[in-house]
């Protein structure tokens, strides 16, 4: 149920206090708002008095925020933004309903995006709008759906849906591999490694599960498979990378496994989700039709 009238300003006033804020002149916002300065001050006037608040300290000709105004700024552009987004969504997919899920760049882009057609051809209702998140969040203060999480069943908030396990391999350019006489695990401790920020202890489980003793593992850091996977196509050096992620780069021959020993992850694929959304009609839809992409490999 929504609060009581009284503390919700209509949205004129608070796209006029936004504008101001963001601004810090009533004179710019006036101007971008398309009305006279003195309409934008009255909005102004009226929000405090309907808020029972000072929102700014006005200087002679100049405006600026109070400690509660600012504060109440930040979550004012937040609030227009979501119900901007949720317009703009409605508009292009007036018939049907909107998904908007946060992906993991390059699982979204060489796993993901090249199967969505078949989703979308399978439920044309449905819009999916991709948007990157390289960490959890709150699905409470983001207008996200669901969001494609690797690692342990953990997300405080939300669902998980298992997807898929991952099998990495230590991979590199064929001529890296000739260059360096790679012939077995240990000479990778005399080689650049290449290493990705969010698993920055990867190589050292990889050496630890293949009886490989190391005192410490260094190289360039990647916040991106996909960055770690050209850079070893470069022959900067040998990236632990998902086997599932590079199939086309093994097949045609840009890369080659260093050691031909794949590692099983700890960490898992899931779909998140938060429980009032589990029915949600675009997300059961994507739910289901995700679940039967990953067991068909």
């Amino acid at each position: 149920m929504l609060p009581s009238r009284r503390f919700l300003p209509s949205i004129s006033l608070l796209a006029a206090f936004e504008a101001v804020a963001r601004t810090g002149s009533v004179t710019t916002a006036a101007r971008e708002l398309d009305l006279t300065q003195s309409a934008v001050s009255r909005q102004i006037k009226a929000l405090e008095e309907q808020l029972g608040a000072e929102l700014f300290l006005r200087e002679r000709q100049t405006v600026r925020l109070t400690l509660a105004g600012d504060s109440y700024a930040r979550e004012v552009r937040e609030a227009l933004r979501r119900i901007s987004s949720a317009s703009l969504n409605l508009r292009a997919n007036p018939h049907g309903g909107t998904l908007n899920l946060a992906i993991l760049p390059t699982f979204g882009t060489r796993w993901l995006a090249p199967r969505l057609s078949r989703f979308l051809s399978q439920n044309p209702g449905v819009t999916i709008n991709l948007v990157t998140r390289l960490s959890s969040f709150d699905f409470r203060l983001d207008s996200i759906d669901a969001a494609i999480h690797f690692g342990h069943p953990q997300w405080p908030g939300a669902e998980l849906t298992f997807l898929m396990s991952e099998k990495t391999v230590p991979a590199c350019s064929p001529e890296f591999f000739k260059q360096h006489g790679i012939a077995k695990a240990e000479d990778l401790l005399n080689v650049p490694l290449l290493h990705l920020t969010t698993r920055t202890d990867a190589w050292e489980k990889w050496f630890a599960a293949n009886g490989v003793a190391f005192q410490n593992v260094h190289g360039m850091l990647f916040d991106q498979f996909a960055t770690a996977a050209q850079a070893a196509i470069a022959g900067l050096g040998v990236a632990l990378l998902p086997t599932f992620l590079i199939q086309d780069e093994l097949r045609r021959g840009d890369l080659v496994a260093a050691i031909d020993r794949e590692m099983e992850s700890s960490e898992r694929y899931y779909l998140a989700y938060p429980p009032e959304r589990a029915d949600y009609a675009p997300l059961s839809a994507f739910r289901g039709w995700i679940i039967a992409e990953a067991e068909a490999g």
